[in-house]
C-alpha cells in the first residue's frame, strides 16, 4: 500500500473503477469539470435567464415533465445533503433509481467480510428487515435493443419496447429507455427481430433484441431491478412518491391550528447484506403545510417593509421544497421570476406556444386565479438523450399550485408546534412493527403486487420482521472530580450525580463581566449571585462579576460596549438579552470569537425568569462556562496511552460557506480538545493537512511526544462517498504522519446517522427500544465492509435510531471489540448533556464548531480559543 492509498480494486471492483474512469473522461471531453458536471450554473443576470426561458431552452410548466422534458433527475450520488427528486413515474427506469450501496466502487469480495466482536452479554433483538426468498432455477436475462431507424427520444423507445413486450412476448420487462432490456425469460440464444409502429405516425421501426447474458436472482447486479420492482409495488398500493420515499395521501393527519398536515409512508430499499438479499422497510412521515406559496407571498407582502419585500421572499423561498398536488411531485425552488406571470407562454414539443393559464386549464382543469403573480423556478442539469452532454431543464411553477413542505426555523423553535407534530411523527417500536405487518398484509392481498414479485421469482416470507441476537456492552463508570466514580446507570444518564459532585477540570473565574439592559437588571443580579454560590459545588473559585448596564438593546450598543469594556485580562463576557435575535447573537459571537477573543455566554432573559428552575438552569450555564474557559466536567476510563482521538463534521451553508469542524483530543483522559475550522467548497476535499498538522503539534506540546495511534471519526459521509473518502482524505492523514511521525498508525471510522435500520428489543412479546450499549455486527451489516450498528443512548419517547459505524481504514489493527467499546465510551463525553449521545463526542463537537462558524461567525475564529470548547 503506497502512501496510505487504498488497495487496487480487483474483480468486479476493478470493472466498476474502469467504468467510472471512462465516465469521468467522457465528462471532461465536453469541457465540464468532474466535480461540477452535475451542478447548475447560475444565469448571468435576470435578462439572460428570461431570454433563455422565452426562447424555449427546455422550459415549461411543472406538469409538462412527462411530455416535454427528460424525466430523470441529475443528482450527485451519495451527497450528504440530498435534494428531493422530482420524478414519480410508475414506469420507473433503472437510471432513475436513487444511488444505493450497490453502486460503490470499493473492492467487493465474494464472501462476506466478517467483523464481529464478542464482549458484552447476549440479548434478543428484532429488526425492520425481511429476507427475500428467491425461486430456484429462475434468473434475469439481459438483452441489448437496437432500433432501425435510430430513435433518440427516450419516451418513444419505451413505447416501442412496450408494443413488442405486450403485443408479442407477453412477459414482464424492465427497460431503461436506452439499449438495455431485462426479461425474466429467455427468448433467444442469439438475437430476435420485431417490428413496431412509431408513436404518432405510421412509420415502421425494426427492433433487434440481442441476447447478452443471464444473471442469477442472487446476483448483486440485480439490486437495481429489485428496488424498481418494489417501487412499482408502492404505486400499485396507491402510495405517492415524494422525494425518495412513498406516502399515503388518503391517511394524512391534519393539524389545522398550525396549517400543517402529516403524510405517513415508508422508506423501502432492497440490498445485499451478510445474511443475503434483504428488504428494509421503515415508517416515514412527511410534513406539508396547507399554506401554498401564493398565500405566503401575500402574508409577506402585508407584514414586510415594501423595500425589503423581494429580499424577504428570496430568503423564505430559495432552497425550499414545494409539492405540487396535481402531479404529486416535489421541486426545489432556485429562483423567483418577478418578471414572469402565468400569462407568459412557453413552447411545447409540437411547436406551439401556450400560456401557463391555458396549459393548466387544458391538462388538469385548474383555473389560475391571479394572473399577475410571479413564477417560481426549478433548475436542473440533465443529460441529453443518447449523449453525455448536459443541458438546462427549467420548470416554472405557479405559487397558487405549489404547497410548501417541511417546517421553518420559527416552527422548529415553537414548542407547541413540535409537540403537535410529534403526536403523529413520533412512532413507538410497537407501532413500527404494526405498520410493517400491515404493509406485508397489503402486499399479500394485492394480486398485482404478487404478480410483480412472481414474474421475477421473488416472494416475501410470511414470518414478518427478523429476529437476531445482539450484544449489550458493559455499563460505563463516569469519573468526576477527586476521582469520584459513579455508574452511568441503565438509562446512561448521570444528571443527578453531576449536581452532587465537583467537575474533573475546574477553572477559577476571577475577572468577568455581565452585560444587561435596564429591564433585565434583576435577572443579571440573581445570575451573578447564583454563580458565586455554585463555585463550591463545582470545585472552583468564582468571584463577583463586573456589571455593565446597557442604555438600549441596539446592536451598535453591544459593539461599542464590548470594544470599550473588555480588556485582555478578562476571562469571560456574559450577555443577558431581552429577546433572542439571530442577528444580534451572530454579532456578539463574531466580536468575541474572532475580533476580541474571549469566552462568551449569551443568555435569553426569559430563561432566567422561572424562580423554581433558575438554580438548575444556572448550574448548567456554569458548567458550560467552565468548558468554554478550558475546563472539563467528567470522563470515563480509557485503557490506553498515547492515543489521539479526532472528530470531523461539515456544515453546509450557501456556497461557498461550507465549513469543516476538526476536533482532536489533547490528554490521556480525552477530556480536553483542540479545535480548527476550515472553509471548503464541498463535503470532500484536501482541506485536512493543515488542521491535522496543527493538532499533532498541539498534542506534542501538551504531552511531550507525538501520538502512537490516531483514531479519526468522520461524520457526514454517505455510501456513495466512501470510496472518495478512502482515496483522498485518508491519504492526506497518512502523508502528514509520514512526515512527522512515521511510526504512528491510523484508524479511520465513518459514522452514519441518517439510516433506515431500526433495532427493537423484545420483552414478553412486546417491542421496545433496546438498552444503551446495544451492538449489532452481523446478518444485516454490509458484505464488503467492516461495519456495525450501535444504540448508545436511551430514548423514552418514539423509536431510537441506531448509528452505523464503518471502519474504512485501519493500520492500528484494532479488534472489533476495541473499536466498538471505544466508540461507546466516546458517546459519554459530550459536555452539553449528562448522558450518552447518538454519535461520539468529538463528532458532536466538530458539528457544533462547524455550525457556529458557518451560521454566525462566518470567518476564521481566533486561534487563542482553539484549545477551549468556546462553541458550546
Amino acid at each position: 500500500m503506497a502512501e496510505g492509498g487504498p488497495p487496487a480494486p480487483r474483480g468486479r471492483g476493478q470493472i466498476l473503477a474502469q467504468l467510472l474512469k471512462k465516465q469521468k473522461e467522457a465528462t471532461q471531453s465536453v469541457g465540464i469539470a468532474p466535480e461540477e458536471s452535475k451542478l447548475t450554473p447560475q444565469p448571468k443576470g435576470r435578462a439572460a435567464l428570461l431570454k433563455k426561458i422565452l426562447e424555449g431552452k427546455r422550459v415549461g410548466a411543472a406538469a409538462d415533465t412527462q411530455q416535454a422534458f427528460p424525466s430523470s433527475t441529475s443528482q450527485k450520488p451519495g451527497s450528504a445533503v440530498r435534494k428531493e427528486e422530482t420524478s414519480s413515474n410508475t414506469e420507473s427506469s433503472i437510471a432513475e433509481l436513487p444511488g444505493t450501496v450497490s453502486q460503490m466502487t470499493i473492492s467487493e469480495p465474494q464472501e462476506p467480510t466478517l467483523y464481529q466482536g464478542t464482549s458484552g452479554k447476549q440479548i434478543n433483538i428484532s429488526l425492520n428487515y425481511l429476507r427475500l426468498d428467491l425461486e430456484k432455477g429462475r434468473g434475469v436475462f439481459e438483452y441489448e435493443v437496437k432500433f432501425n431507424p435510430e430513435i433518440d427520444a427516450k419516451n418513444h423507445r419505451v413505447k416501442l419496447v412496450n408494443q413488442v413486450i405486450r403485443g408479442q412476448l407477453e412477459t414482464a420487462k424492465m427497460f431503461d429507455g436506452g439499449n438495455i432490456l431485462y426479461l425474466p425469460v429467455k427468448i433467444t440464444d442469439t438475437q430476435k427481430i420485431f417490428t413496431a409502429e412509431l408513436p404518432g405516425s405510421n412509420e415502421e421501426v425494426i427492433l433487434t433484441v440481442v441476447y447478452k447474458k443471464q444473471k442469477s436472482l442472487g446476483d448483486r447486479d440485480c439490486l437495481h431491478l429489485y428496488n424498481i420492482l418494489f417501487k412499482r409495488i408502492m404505486h400499485v398500493l396507491l402510495y405517492t412518491q415524494m422525494g425518495r420515499n412513498y406516502f399515503n395521501p388518503e391517511h394524512r393527519h391534519l393539524i389545522p391550528q398550525h396549517k400543517l398536515e402529516v403524510f405517513p409512508g415508508f422508506a423501502v430499499t432492497v440490498d445485499e447484506r451478510e445474511g443475503g438479499l434483504m428488504l428494509t422497510l421503515d415508517t416515514q412521515h412527511r410534513v406539508l403545510r396547507t399554506q401554498n406559496a401564493y398565500e405566503l407571498l401575500y402574508e409577506l407582502k402585508t407584514t414586510t417593509n415594501p423595500k425589503m419585500f423581494k429580499e424577504t421572499v428570496q430568503k423564505n423561498f430559495l432552497g425550499s421544497c414545494v409539492f405540487t398536488r396535481y402531479n404529486n411531485k416535489t421541486y426545489i425552488i432556485d429562483d423567483v421570476l418577478w418578471d414572469m406571470t402565468p400569462m407568459d407562454t412557453f413552447p411545447t414539443r409540437d411547436g406551439r406556444n401556450i400560456t401557463f393559464v391555458d396549459y393548466y386549464k387544458a391538462q388538469y382543469n385548474i383555473t389560475i386565479r391571479d394572473h399577475d403573480q410571479p413564477l417560481l423556478l426549478n433548475r436542473k442539469k440533465v443529460k441529453k438523450s443518447g449523449s453525455t452532454e448536459l443541458e438546462d431543464r427549467m420548470v416554472c411553477l405557479i405559487p397558487e399550485l405549489s404547497f410548501l413542505t417541511g417546517l421553518t426555523d420559527t416552527m422548529r423553535s415553537d414548542y407547541k408546534v413540535m409537540k403537535d407534530v410529534a403526536m403523529y411523527t413520533r412512532v413507538t417500536p410497537n407501532q413500527r412493527i404494526l405498520a410493517l405487518r400491515t404493509y406485508l398484509e397489503n402486499v399479500k392481498k394485492s394480486e398485482k403486487a404478487q404478480q410483480i414479485l412472481s414474474d421475477w421469482g421473488l416472494s416475501i416470507p410470511s414470518t414478518g420482521y427478523m429476529n437476531v441476537s445482539g450484544r449489550q456492552l458493559e455499563m460505563e463508570k463516569v469519573i468526576f472530580g477527586n476521582q469520584v466514580t459513579k455508574m452511568a446507570g441503565p438509562g446512561a444518564d448521570w444528571n443527578r450525580d453531576l449536581g452532587n459532585n465537583s467537575v474533573t477540570g475546574p477553572v477559577d473565574l476571577y475577572n468577568w463581566v455581565v452585560f444587561f439592559t435596564e429591564q433585565d437588571s434583576r435577572y443579571a443580579r440573581d445570575f451573578s449571585q447564583h454563580m458565586t454560590r455554585l463555585a463550591t459545588s463545582l470545585g472552583c473559585v468564582i468571584s463577583p462579576p463586573r456589571m455593565e448596564r446597557l442604555p438600549n438593546d441596539q446592536p451598535a450598543t453591544y459593539v461599542n460596549y464590548v470594544k470599550d469594556k473588555i480588556n485582555p485580562n478578562m476571562q469571560l463576557a456574559v450577555f443577558i438579552c431581552p429577546t433572542m435575535r439571530s442577528d444580534r447573537y451572530a454579532l456578539i459571537k463574531k466580536l468575541c470569537c474572532s475580533q476580541i477573543p474571549i469566552a462568551s455566554q449569551v443568555i435569553n432573559s426569559r430563561t432566567l425568569s422561572k424562580p423554581d428552575k433558575v438554580r438548575s438552569i444556572i448550574l448548567k450555564i456554569a458548567l458550560q462556562i467552565n468548558c468554554k474557559l478550558g475546563g472539563s466536567l467528567w470522563t470515563v476510563k480509557f485503557p490506553f496511552q498515547g492515543w489521539m482521538i479526532c472528530g470531523i463534521d461539515v456544515y453546509h451553508g450557501s456556497p461557498p460557506n461550507s465549513v469543516c469542524g476538526f476536533v482532536s483530543s489533547l490528554n490521556e483522559s480525552v477530556s480536553r480538545w483542540y479545535s480548527t475550522a476550515l472553509f471548503q467548497r464541498s463535503e470532500l476535499g484536501d482541506f485536512y493537512k493543515k488542521a491535522f498538522t496543527k493538532s499533532l503539534e498541539q498534542y506534542k506540546s501538551e504531552s511531550g511526544s507525538f501520538p502512537s495511534k490516531v483514531i479519526i471519526i468522520r461524520d457526514g459521509v454517505g455510501d456513495g462517498q466512501l470510496e472518495s473518502t478512502k482515496k483522498y482524505e485518508v491519504r492526506q492523514f497518512e502523508d502528514i504522519l509520514q512526515q512527522f511521525c512515521p511510526n504512528t498508525t491510523i484508524c479511520f471510522i465513518v459514522v452514519q446517522k441518517r439510516i433506515n435500520t431500526r433495532i427493537f428489543g423484545i420483552t414478553q412479546g412486546q417491542a421496545e427500544n433496546p438498552p444503551p450499549g446495544t451492538i449489532l455486527d452481523h446478518t444485516v451489516t454490509q458484505r464488503h465492509l467492516h461495519d456495525f450498528y450501535m444504540v448508545p443512548q436511551s430514548v423514552r419517547q418514539g423509536t431510537v435510531n441506531p448509528t452505523h459505524y464503518i471502519v474504512l481504514h485501519d493500520t492500528c489493527n484494532l479488534k472489533p471489540d476495541h473499536v466498538q467499546r471505544l466508540c461507546y465510551k466516546l458517546c459519554h463525553l459530550y459536555y452539553n448533556w449528562p448522558g450518552t449521545i447518538k454519535v461520539p463526542a468529538p463528532c458532536q463537537y466538530a458539528h457544533k464548531l462547524a455550525a457556529m462558524v458557518g451560521q454566525h461567525i462566518k470567518t476564521q475564529p481566533s486561534p487563542e480559543l482553539a484549545d477551549k470548547l468556546w462553541y458550546l
